[in-house]
Parts: C-alpha cells; sequence; structure tokens
C-alpha cells in the first residue's frame, strides 16, 4: 500500500509529466494526425494561456484548447466528410436536429458537435479583465430570474458539485431575457433542446485538474474571478436581439 508521501510524490510526477506533454507534443485523445479539412475550426483564444492564472492555470489551458478542443473539432469533421449536407449546417442548427443526423454518426456528432460548441462559448465568457460583476439588463435578470448574484454563484457551484463524471453547469437563456440553471452530462448542451447558453462552466476533470486534482468544489469557487461579464452581457444582449448562436 502507498504511503501519502508516496502517493503524492507519484501524483506530482504525473502531473509534471502531462504538463510537459502539453508543450512538447502530443498528448492522449489528440487528433491532429491525418486531420480533414473540414466547416469547423478550433477558434484561437482571446487571451494569453496564462491570462486566467493563478484560477486557472496556463498549463491546463493549453492542454484544455489546444488538444481537447481540436479534438472535438477533428472528430466533428471526419464524422461529416461523407455528409456535405450536414457539413453546410451551422453548429447550432446541427445539434438542435440531431434526430436528423444518420444513426451511423450521430453520437459522434453529438459528443464532438457539443464539446465544439461548449468550448467556443467556454472561451468567450473568461477573461481578464471583463468587469468584475454583472450590471445593466444582465444585472437585473440575475435579480430576477435566479434571485441575485450570490445566490446564482452558491446554486451554480451546488449544481456543478452534482454533475456525476462528466458535464457542463450552465445559465441558459430565451429570447425573452429570461434565466435559468441547468447541467448537462458529457458534452450535451441546451442547443440540443433548441435553447441558448448565455454562460457555463466545465467540469470534465481535464478542465481543473492539473491544479486542483479532485477538488472540483475549489475549482468552481475559484472560476468566478475570470468569468468576463462584459462577454457574458454582450451574450444576454445578442440573446433578446435573436442573434446569440454558440
Amino acid at each position: 500500500m502507498l504511503t501519502p508521501n508516496r502517493r503524492g510524490f507519484l501524483f506530482a510526477a504525473g502531473a509534471a509529466t502531462i504538463a510537459t506533454a502539453v508543450s512538447a507534443g502530443p498528448f492522449f485523445g489528440q487528433v491532429f494526425a491525418d486531420t480533414p479539412a473540414g466547416p469547423f475550426e478550433l477558434p484561437a483564444l482571446p487571451y494569453d494561456p496564462a491570462a486566467l492564472e493563478p484560477h486557472i492555470d496556463a498549463a491546463t489551458m493549453n492542454l484544455h484548447h489546444g488538444k481537447h478542443h481540436q479534438a472535438y473539432v477533428t472528430n466533428l469533421n471526419k464524422a461529416l466528410a461523407d455528409h456535405g449536407d450536414l457539413a453546410k449546417q451551422p453548429l447550432e442548427e446541427l445539434l438542435a436536429k440531431l434526430n436528423d443526423v444518420p444513426e451511423s454518426i450521430r453520437t459522434t456528432v453529438r459528443n464532438n458537435g457539443g464539446g465544439h460548441a461548449n468550448h467556443s462559448m467556454f472561451w468567450q465568457i473568461m477573461g481578464a479583465p471583463g468587469g468584475t460583476s454583472p450590471e445593466g439588463e444582465l444585472k437585473d435578470a440575475i435579480d430576477r430570474d435566479l434571485g441575485g448574484l450570490d445566490k446564482l454563484q452558491t446554486d451554480f457551484n451546488a449544481a456543478g458539485g452534482r454533475v456525476f463524471g462528466s458535464g457542463w453547469v450552465f445559465v441558459t437563456v430565451d429570447k425573452d431575457g429570461k434565466l435559468a440553471l441547468t447541467s448537462k452530462p458529457n458534452q450535451d448542451t441546451p442547443l440540443m433542446d433548441g435553447g441558448r447558453v448565455l454562460f457555463g462552466n466545465d467540469v470534465w476533470e481535464h478542465a481543473y485538474y492539473l491544479k486542483y486534482q479532485n477538488k472540483r468544489a475549489d475549482y468552481l469557487k475559484a472560476w468566478w474571478n475570470v468569468v468576463n461579464w462584459n462577454a457574458v452581457a454582450e451574450r444576454y444582449a445578442a440573446a433578446k436581439a435573436g442573434t446569440l448562436k454558440i
């Protein structure tokens, strides 16, 4: 049986190996070889990978964006390579009409299309600086529908903690600007129900394990420090205008 010190040493060594792999080359889950051209592309991060330190570390950001998100994009394009009609659809429409996707690729499109949509949203709504708290119509909506920012954070963190295994916690927004809190397993998204996401947090272990290990609650609490409320407000305005896509 390993002693606590021995376990800690092995975890630290493993984390160092992962961090080295992130910067040095291919990593598990990566699908860069024979990457097909396709309609979907990995969006660039709107900030430096180290910009969210100390709350989200640069090694995690490089892994999460450059490896995991890229794999979702690559696999989605591969699945659609022989389905030109589907490849022409906007991502939000493709996900809202999953039942129209051939059964042979439906699960692949669900998992990887959902992963692409979720992560594309995720990078957008983080940043530093980006507004320290919601203001204006966004604040009014949070107060009205979610009981205020403090209650939202408490309920959101609790929902994130209840996700069994991997998944996401979201605040959704409808065309009238009404907000609601929900969670989804794996890479599922409210887009699959025809809804729209205002913002959300990734509670897959790859989003936090290098820094927080098994302390998901600590990650959920720290994450609020990097929410870009200006970007969230822009998404809220777009939702009310009917122009919010993913």
